[in-house]
């Protein structure tokens, strides 16, 4: 028996958590891109954005390996639709977390000091919004084990709404962030100045797929 077969006769859940994994590994990868390029540390970039591709491989892959061999057969409590959905979101995080490296080689981005405290909050608030939605996948067996309902089904839609929360929290921040950056267009290339908003909506993107994934548990909820 495979590796996948094993985790699907133990849960359908079990694959979607070990490709959150991945997926958990390329955006706490972020931190040391974020804290290199206020550092000037280039030489690191350049290598963080290596190990990023090679995570993000390594989430496509497993992401692969479960839709070639979900079972089409299989009984299980949820769609498989709506399993490959979430899936398929996930992968999109790790896409994001790619992207968000690449465009910071792209050239030797002068830091703003002046933005550091904001882009790291941001950045902090976009690992937080990740992690709350990972915490649900993980808690997906618990939800089978009470079908779908009852007090597990209370906690993981409170869970939801704490991801809404923190998502609405960055949404905020960023608009504040987005006024002092244009604010300092004058002092900034406009080179420069597209690549910092490029860098800004992809690693929000983080947060909005993560609540996404959060909202597409709850409608699962909700259909039970």
């Amino acid at each position: 028996m495979s590796v996948l077969n094993k985790l699907f006769s133990r849960s359908p859940f079990s694959a979607l958590q070990t490709h959150m994994e991945r997926v958990s590994a390329c955006v706490v990868k972020m931190e040391e891109l974020v804290s290199a390029y206020f550092e000037k540390d280039f030489k690191a970039i350049n290598k963080i954005v290596e190990d990023l591709s090679d995570l993000e491989h390594e989430a496509d892959i497993t992401k692969n390996e479960i839709r070639n061999n979900l079972p089409k057969g299989l009984f299980m409590p949820v769609n498989r639709a709506d399993l490959l959905e979430i899936l398929a979101l996930q992968d999109t995080i790790a896409d994001k977390a790619e992207d968000v490296g690449v465009l910071f080689s792209l050239k030797k981005l002068e830091p703003v000091k002046s933005l550091e405290a904001d882009v790291k909050m941001i950045l902090t608030k976009n690992i937080e919004a990740f992690n709350q939605t990972h915490r649900i996948i993980r808690r997906m067996d618990e939800l089978l084990e009470t079908s779908f309902g009852g007090k597990e089904a209370e906690k993981v839609r409170h869970m939801v709404s704490d991801v809404e929360f923190t998502e609405h929290e960055i949404d905020v921040m960023q608009r504040k962030l987005l006024k002092k950056l244009y604010n300092l267009d004058d002092k900034i290339a406009y080179n420069e100045f597209y690549l910092y908003i490029s860098i800004l909506q992809t690693l929000t993107n983080i947060s909005d797929i993560s609540e996404k994934i959060a909202n597409r548990v709850r409608m699962m909820l909700d259909l039970k």
